[in-house]
């Protein structure tokens, strides 16, 4: 494994924890020589993501939509900045550049890109683990939520489990076998160092 994915907010978010967790991460990511690839941001909980995995001597390759790169103001010291033509375009590069996926707290995007790659495991397009970090409960209504989808679709149940939730950081999800994520409060300021990423 060379490089994660990180789908995150372009805000900060109301709580603190989420900045922690955001920093914890990216010092995880450089401390196991792991590249981050992220949606090229520099503000928000991408920004100091970012900043944290480039402070520790990290490689960060951002992806941005060249409409974006202005409203989201585009990170100019990253390792590389990838401007693409679309949402589509980002979303398809940044699974291509990566081995795995991890997602914080964010809003619509980040949760559409999160489920986007649970999809795709469902349906075999790829392989790779997809995990969150459930800062303070950020994701149990997603637990929730796809607790319920799958209870109403028992046509394939073998798909359904490989997408069910995605895992906690520390205990990866990987297709075949059911994931469940973290209860509130498990997050990296609590944990030792994860296992698996």
């Amino acid at each position: 494994m060379r490089r994660i994915c990180v789908f995150c907010g372009s805000a900060e978010g109301a709580r603190p924890a989420y900045r922690d967790a955001a920093r914890a991460l990216g010092r995880e990511l450089a401390t196991r020589g792991l590249g981050l690839v992220y949606g090229g941001g520099s503000v928000g909980l991408m920004g100091v993501l970012a900043d944290t995995v480039l402070a520790e001597g990290g490689e960060v390759i951002g992806v941005i939509p060249g409409p974006l790169a202005t409203r989201e103001l585009a990170h100019t010291g990253l390792t590389e900045l990838r401007v693409v033509g679309s949402m589509h375009e980002r979303k398809a590069t940044m699974a291509r550049l990566s081995d795995g996926f991890v997602a914080l707290p964010g809003g619509l995007g980040t949760l559409e890109e999160t489920l986007e790659v649970l999809t795709w495991t469902q349906l075999g397009i790829h392989r790779k683990p997809v995990g969150v970090l459930n800062v303070e409960g950020y994701w149990d209504g997603l637990e929730r939520m796809l607790g319920h989808a799958g209870g109403i679709r028992r046509a394939a149940p073998r798909r359904e489990e490989r997408a069910r939730a995605p895992r906690p950081v520390r205990r990866v999800a990987r297709p075949g076998r059911p994931a469940r994520l973290a209860r509130p409060e498990s997050d990296l300021r609590r944990a030792a160092p994860p296992r698996t990423l």
